[in-house]
Protein backbone atom coordinates (compact mmCIF):
# COMPACT_ATOMS: atom_id res chain seq x y z
CA UNK A 1 0.00 0.00 0.00
CA UNK A 2 0.97 3.57 -0.97
CA UNK A 3 2.01 5.88 2.25
CA UNK A 4 -1.02 8.25 3.04
CA UNK A 5 -1.50 11.38 5.14
CA UNK A 6 -4.84 12.25 5.71
CA UNK A 7 -5.86 15.81 7.14
CA UNK A 8 -9.43 16.31 8.77
CA UNK A 9 -10.75 19.59 9.50
CA UNK A 10 -14.13 20.99 10.99
CA UNK A 11 -15.37 24.52 11.58
CA UNK A 12 -17.72 23.90 15.07
CA UNK A 13 -19.97 27.37 15.92
CA UNK A 14 -21.33 27.70 19.14
CA UNK A 15 -24.46 26.17 17.73
CA UNK A 16 -23.35 23.15 17.19
CA UNK A 17 -22.12 20.39 19.86
CA UNK A 18 -18.74 19.40 19.42
CA UNK A 19 -18.98 16.24 21.96
CA UNK A 20 -21.14 14.92 19.08
CA UNK A 21 -18.52 15.35 16.40
CA UNK A 22 -15.90 13.65 18.41
CA UNK A 23 -18.71 10.71 19.10
CA UNK A 24 -19.31 10.49 15.79
CA UNK A 25 -15.36 10.57 14.70
CA UNK A 26 -14.81 7.74 17.07
CA UNK A 27 -17.82 5.50 16.32
CA UNK A 28 -17.78 5.48 12.57
CA UNK A 29 -13.98 5.64 11.95
CA UNK A 30 -12.52 4.86 14.94
CA UNK A 31 -10.68 8.43 15.51
CA UNK A 32 -10.65 9.20 19.19
CA UNK A 33 -11.03 13.34 20.98
CA UNK A 34 -6.77 12.32 21.54
CA UNK A 35 -6.17 12.18 17.27
CA UNK A 36 -7.54 15.88 17.60
CA UNK A 37 -6.39 19.34 18.21
CA UNK A 38 -8.64 22.28 18.90
CA UNK A 39 -8.60 25.48 18.62
CA UNK A 40 -10.41 28.66 19.46
CA UNK A 41 -10.85 31.77 16.65
CA UNK A 42 -12.79 34.94 16.70
CA UNK A 43 -15.13 34.85 13.64
CA UNK A 44 -16.44 37.72 11.56
CA UNK A 45 -18.79 38.96 13.91
CA UNK A 46 -16.74 38.56 17.24
CA UNK A 47 -18.34 35.02 18.14
CA UNK A 48 -16.17 32.08 19.03
CA UNK A 49 -15.61 29.91 16.31
CA UNK A 50 -13.88 26.19 17.65
CA UNK A 51 -11.83 24.33 14.93
CA UNK A 52 -10.48 20.68 15.31
CA UNK A 53 -8.02 19.23 13.62
CA UNK A 54 -6.46 15.57 12.84
CA UNK A 55 -3.77 14.77 11.11
CA UNK A 56 -2.60 11.06 10.60
CA UNK A 57 -0.15 8.85 9.18
CA UNK A 58 1.19 5.48 8.94
CA UNK A 59 -1.30 2.68 9.92
CA UNK A 60 -3.41 5.08 11.32
CA UNK A 61 -4.33 6.97 8.45
CA UNK A 62 -4.67 3.36 6.40
CA UNK A 63 -7.31 2.15 9.34
CA UNK A 64 -8.89 5.41 9.29
CA UNK A 65 -9.34 4.97 5.77
CA UNK A 66 -10.23 1.53 5.58
CA UNK A 67 -13.32 2.20 7.74
CA UNK A 68 -14.03 5.73 6.13
CA UNK A 69 -14.61 3.63 2.68
CA UNK A 70 -16.83 0.75 4.54
CA UNK A 71 -19.18 3.72 5.57
CA UNK A 72 -19.59 4.78 1.86
CA UNK A 73 -22.39 3.22 -0.45
CA UNK A 74 -21.87 1.73 -4.00
CA UNK A 75 -23.28 5.06 -5.45
CA UNK A 76 -20.68 7.13 -3.61
CA UNK A 77 -17.68 5.33 -4.16
CA UNK A 78 -18.67 5.39 -8.02
CA UNK A 79 -19.16 9.14 -7.67
CA UNK A 80 -15.39 9.66 -6.49
CA UNK A 81 -13.90 7.17 -8.89
CA UNK A 82 -15.95 9.49 -11.35
CA UNK A 83 -14.72 13.06 -9.66
CA UNK A 84 -11.07 11.98 -8.51
CA UNK A 85 -9.59 13.70 -11.09
CA UNK A 86 -11.75 16.93 -10.25
CA UNK A 87 -11.08 16.33 -6.27
CA UNK A 88 -6.97 15.56 -6.97
CA UNK A 89 -4.58 18.39 -5.95
CA UNK A 90 -1.06 18.15 -5.51
CA UNK A 91 -1.05 14.47 -4.88
CA UNK A 92 -4.38 15.29 -2.66
CA UNK A 93 -7.81 14.17 -2.79
CA UNK A 94 -10.35 16.49 -1.36
CA UNK A 95 -13.53 14.85 0.07
CA UNK A 96 -15.96 17.10 2.20
CA UNK A 97 -18.89 15.83 4.00
CA UNK A 98 -22.31 17.16 5.32
CA UNK A 99 -21.89 17.94 9.14
CA UNK A 100 -25.32 17.51 9.91
CA UNK A 101 -25.73 13.97 8.16
CA UNK A 102 -21.97 12.91 9.58
CA UNK A 103 -23.60 13.69 13.39
CA UNK A 104 -26.89 11.52 12.77
CA UNK A 105 -24.43 8.90 11.68
CA UNK A 106 -24.32 8.84 8.31
CA UNK A 107 -22.00 9.87 5.13
CA UNK A 108 -23.22 12.68 3.04
CA UNK A 109 -21.41 14.83 0.54
CA UNK A 110 -21.39 18.64 -0.17
CA UNK A 111 -19.46 21.50 -0.70
CA UNK A 112 -20.30 24.62 1.87
CA UNK A 113 -20.46 24.03 5.65
CA UNK A 114 -18.22 20.55 5.65
CA UNK A 115 -16.06 18.39 7.39
CA UNK A 116 -13.10 18.90 4.82
CA UNK A 117 -10.88 15.36 4.24
CA UNK A 118 -7.68 15.43 2.37
CA UNK A 119 -5.83 12.36 1.42
CA UNK A 120 -2.46 13.07 0.67
CA UNK A 121 0.08 10.38 -1.35
CA UNK A 122 3.45 11.27 -2.03
CA UNK A 123 3.20 11.38 -5.58
CA UNK A 124 3.86 13.71 -7.72
CA UNK A 125 2.47 13.08 -11.20
CA UNK A 126 -1.30 13.34 -10.80
CA UNK A 127 -1.80 11.18 -13.45
CA UNK A 128 -0.28 8.47 -11.37
CA UNK A 129 -2.47 9.47 -8.10
CA UNK A 130 -5.60 9.43 -10.22
CA UNK A 131 -4.56 5.88 -10.85
CA UNK A 132 -3.45 4.78 -7.78
CA UNK A 133 -6.58 6.48 -6.14
CA UNK A 134 -8.63 4.87 -8.37
CA UNK A 135 -7.63 1.57 -7.97
CA UNK A 136 -7.79 1.72 -3.99
CA UNK A 137 -11.71 2.68 -4.67
CA UNK A 138 -12.33 0.35 -7.08
CA UNK A 139 -10.87 -2.47 -4.73
CA UNK A 140 -13.12 -0.99 -2.33
CA UNK A 141 -15.90 -1.06 -4.13
CA UNK A 142 -15.50 -4.70 -4.66
CA UNK A 143 -15.30 -5.54 -1.76
CA UNK A 144 -18.30 -3.58 0.13
CA UNK A 145 -20.37 -5.36 -3.04
CA UNK A 146 -19.48 -8.79 -1.38
CA UNK A 147 -21.42 -8.24 2.10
Amino acid sequence: MVKLEVTINVIVHATEDIAKFFDSFNEMLGLDEGDFSIYNVTGHFENIITVIRAKITKKLAIQFLEKFLEKLSENQINQIIQEIAERTENSTLHIRLDKQEFIQGRISFIEREAIKIKIHTPIYNKKDTVKIFSKFFKKSSRLNSND
